[in-house]
């Protein structure tokens, strides 16, 4: 059993990160791509040749919410991730268009790991009583929630995420 709330939080980022090594270790190429429904964001190549993601303001209406290609999820992951990361160590993030896809699924894969890094020095260095200060992110200042319940909703996006990949994964090679 995990000895304090830091090493629990730290515990589920891991079991979490494993579930997660199983699908990136098997992603192939042309998965991050596959447009796994007529009605689906993903990642387009720019005029200057950056990759963008679709987006939307507010919730596409009508219903149904396009699916999400294995490129624009790692898009989105990466985005969130980042943003977290620097909220979580004081800076200021990068604006929403500021983040782009690496380009490639090896570059993404690549490119997730390194925040891998970037998060467990975040984790790592947690107390108690970091826990307990006022979450940065993403709610707004009054919320009352707390760093624990940030680092809480990181860990469940992920694994949201986690789910998401895998499943377009495992989709996209039953219907091959």
């Amino acid at each position: 059993m995990p000895a304090s709330r830091p090493e629990l939080l730290r515990w589920q980022f891991d079991l979490t990160w494993s579930l997660f090594e199983y699908h990136l270790e098997r992603l192939e190429p042309a998965d991050h791509l596959w447009e796994p429904a007529p009605l689906h964001w993903t990642v387009r190549a720019g005029s200057d040749g950056r990759w963008v993601p679709d987006w939307a303001e507010s919730e596409p209406d009508p219903v149904p919410v396009p699916v999400p290609t294995v490129a624009w999820i790692t898009w989105h992951l990466g985005w969130w991730w980042t943003v977290t990361i620097d909220h979580a160590r004081g800076r200021t993030p990068p604006d929403r268009t500021g983040i782009r896809w690496p380009g490639d699924g090896a570059a993404a894969v690549a490119w997730l790991r390194d925040l891998r890094t970037e998060w467990l020095a975040v984790l790592d260095r947690l107390t108690d009583a970091d826990l307990d200060r006022p979450a940065p992110f993403p709610w707004p200042a009054d919320s009352g929630l707390t760093v624990a319940h940030m680092i809480g909703w990181a860990n469940a996006e992920l694994m949201k995420n986690v789910a998401e990949i895998g499943q377009l994964r495992l989709l996209r090679a039953a219907r091959a």
